[in-house]
């Protein structure tokens, strides 16, 4: 045989040889992930939900997806309608109570779906709301920022961790450097505020090139550096899938981060973790929609809130709560009983927005309420809040000026920037679909509850929005009394000067 040709076979089946060793490792690799994944989804479909979904039971569990507005369902909404004695000893990282307790009424925590198994299942109920899979990465990009900048007030990073250490063990209270998924976004976009900051001291440079806020490096680390990071891949991208799924980095599962790490890394194997975040979310009290933010509040006072009034109602007959309110020992640090305790330090050095905004929100409304009390309550309260959160948010992007994080300002951002973030959350684009038909279906089984759609269009607008709070028209009252007043003091006044002259 010809050398070159005995060479060139040699050279190939060298090639062919390695090719197969290497593949091998993949093959096998994948087909371990597809068993542990496939193991897991069937597990998990296979628990079955025996009660009518529609039918609050004793314990309300409500699943916060972070950056959907759940914080404000709690202050809200939940508040409103749970005496304090009746919420879960809860944390956001870690189960601090005894599910065995019959008083405990109320959890609300981040935490995923494998909390489940340290529930009573059977006695249970889940709620949740979603967003839209690409203005929630904005969203958590935004608030990562925001909190990691409320600490550049600090010379360095060192004087910025150590207070927020002493902070920490003097308040005794859950802040957000407690709560997962910011106990590991803050921390990252904390230091890379501060190093971009000595960066800028040391070459002397503070011009900004960009007059895109999401896209300033001298100033703050750009989105599509951000959603490419892998602290980004592993917890921020379809987020709200592994949630629910009960997969994420703090999931109570022992087989989860397995699971995860080969879905990520897999994206085929993702179809089996939809299909089970889908069931979960059919087997819901409630599925809400951000978006959707007018009906959703509707929806949620008139399902979840009228029952847990009428269950709460019952339960006064018996006189259980009122025992319970006597007997209860616990009580909760004033930094976790707050609206504004996402941080470690208030936006003004006293703290009196921190204490306006609790004034604000606080304080339950729930002897002889019904779902109209609730919403008017909720107005109210949301209307508080929200002017706090922006106060909040104004005072921290000051310091990262010219960022400024806007609606208008997410125009700017490009087109491949969108689809990176849409094809990192594949998953989650695909469950809010699916959380969109789970609201249609919600809304129908309403229209169908309150016996025409007229009627429930009726109870959307007159219960938020356009229609007037009891505070409101008294407000509006007392204005239109001190007008007559003044109009008859000041008709007075010129009869009394005519007479004079007469």
């Amino acid at each position: 045989m010809d050398p070159t040709l005995r060479f060139s076979i040699l050279l190939f089946l060298l090639g062919f040889a390695y090719v197969s060793v290497n593949a091998a490792p993949f093959k096998n690799d994948y087909g371990h992930c597809e068993r542990v994944v496939k193991g897991w989804a069937f597990s998990s479909l296979k628990q079955q939900v025996k009660e009518d979904k529609h039918t609050l039971r004793d314990l309300l569990f409500f699943l916060h997806v972070p950056r959907t507005g759940g914080r404000t369902y709690f202050h809200c909404f939940l508040r409103k309608l749970y005496y304090s004695s009746l919420e879960c000893p809860r944390s956001y990282d870690k189960l601090r109570f005894d599910p065995r307790k019959k008083q405990c009424r109320l959890l609300v925590t981040h935490d995923d779906y494998s909390m489940m198994s340290k529930l009573p299942r059977e006695r249970t109920s889940v709620v949740t709301i979603l967003r839209d899979p690409v203005d929630r990465v904005f969203s958590s990009y935004e608030f990562s920022v925001e909190v990691g900048a409320r600490f550049l007030v600090h010379p360095n990073l060192t004087s910025a961790t150590q207070m927020a250490r002493r902070l920490r063990l003097k308040t005794k209270g859950v802040s957000t450097l407690d709560i997962w998924p910011w106990k590991y976004l803050v921390p990252w976009m904390r230091e890379d505020l501060f190093a971009r900051r000595e960066g800028r001291k040391l070459s002397g440079t503070f011009d900004v090139q960009s007059d895109d806020p999401y896209n300033m490096e001298e100033i703050v680390m750009p989105l599509h550096e951000y959603i490419n990071h892998p602290i980004a891949q592993d917890i921020v991208h379809n987020g709200a899938t592994f949630q629910v799924a009960g997969l994420t980095n703090n999931s109570y599962q022992p087989d989860s981060h397995e699971v995860r790490h080969c879905v990520q890394k897999y994206k085929l194997l993702g179809e089996y973790v939809l299909q089970v975040a889908k069931k979960r979310l059919d087997d819901m009290l409630y599925v809400g929609l951000t978006e959707e933010h007018r009906e959703s509040a509707t929806m949620f006072a008139n399902v979840v809130g009228a029952q847990v009034i009428s269950q709460l109602r019952g339960s006064n007959s018996s006189g259980e709560i009122n025992a319970a309110n006597d007997k209860s020992e616990q009580s909760y640090p004033v930094s976790d009983s707050k609206p504004n305790n996402d941080d470690l330090q208030s936006s003004t050095p006293d703290g009196k927005e921190s204490e306006i905004a609790s004034s604000e929100t606080g304080g339950a409304v729930k002897e002889n309420m019904t779902v109209g009390d609730l919403m008017e309550a909720y107005e109210d309260c949301i209307s508080s809040l929200r002017k706090a959160q922006t106060r909040r948010r104004t005072s921290s992007l000051k310091r990262i000026s010219p960022a400024n994080f806007t609606k208008e300002a997410r125009l700017q951002v490009s087109e491949v920037v969108l689809e990176q973030i849409r094809q990192f959350n594949h998953l989650d684009l695909e469950l809010y679909k699916y959380a969109k038909d789970i609201f249609a279906k919600q809304h129908k089984h309403a229209v169908q509850t309150f016996g025409s759609s007229d009627r429930w269009e009726s109870m959307l607008h007159s219960s938020y929005g356009t229609g007037m709070t009891f505070w409101k028209r008294v407000s509006l009252g007392m204005t239109l009394v001190l007008l007559l007043l003044a109009f008859f003091v000041f008709v007075n006044a010129r009869r009394r000067t005519l007479k004079i002259k007469l």
